[in-house]
C-alpha cells in the first residue's frame, strides 16, 4: 500500500470527526448481529459528545486515519492492567468502503507500536462472537483469551476477549 495516509492523536477538537466516523461505520458493522434498538442505545452511550470527552479525559488515546485530510477511520487504546502492562484496543473502526484494503492492518500496527513504546506486553480487545471481525484479529495475531459478557444498560455483549503478546 503507497503511503497516502497519516495517523494523528485525537483531541477534543475532533470528537465531531469520531462521532461521524461511528455514525457511519456502527449500522453495518453491527447490524447483522444486533437488533436496531441495541444499536442505536450503545451508540448513545458510547459515542455521544460528553461520553467521547469523557473518554479522552480518563486517559483513552485516540488515533485518527486520515488520507488527504479526509478522516477514514479511527481506533482508540488505554492502560488495562498497569502493573501487567497490559492495554486495550477499545475501538477500532474503518468506513465500510476502506474495508478490506489493508488500512485496518495500518491502523491496529500503529496502537500496537505506540503501546509498545508505553511499556505494553500484551494487547487485549473485546470482539462480538458473531462478529467477522473476528477473523481479521486472528489474522493479525490475537488469540481468544476468554469469553465475557458484558451489560450495557437492558442489553448484552457476548464478545471474546482476544490477546496479542507484544
Amino acid at each position: 500500500m503507497a503511503t497516502t495516509y497519516r495517523i494523528r492523536k485525537a483531541t477534543l477538537s475532533d470528537i465531531p470527526t469520531i462521532r461521524a466516523l461511528a455514525e457511519a461505520t456502527w449500522e453495518p458493522t453491527y447490524s447483522p448481529i444486533l437488533s436496531k434498538e441495541q444499536i442505536d442505545y450503545m451508540f448513545d452511550v458510547i459515542y455521544s459528545e460528553e461520553a467521547l470527552a469523557k473518554q479522552l479525559q480518563e486517559g483513552q488515546t485516540f488515533l485518527l486515519l486520515l488520507e488527504q485530510e479526509e478522516a477514514l477511520g479511527f481506533a482508540s487504546y488505554s492502560v488495562k492492567e498497569a502493573p501487567a502492562h497490559i492495554y486495550k484496543l477499545n475501538k477500532i473502526y474503518l468506513m465500510p468502503q476502506c474495508q478490506g484494503k489493508g488500512y485496518g492492518k495500518v491502523l491496529i500496527t500503529a496502537v500496537e507500536e505506540e503501546v509498545k513504546q508505553l511499556g505494553a506486553k500484551l494487547l487485549d480487545l473485546n470482539v462480538n462472537r458473531y462478529n467477522r471481525a473476528k477473523q481479521f484479529y486472528e489474522r493479525c495475531g490475537y488469540v481468544e483469551h476468554q469469553q465475557e459478557d458484558i451489560a450495557i444498560g437492558p442489553y448484552w455483549m457476548n464478545d471474546y476477549v482476544m490477546r496479542k503478546t507484544l
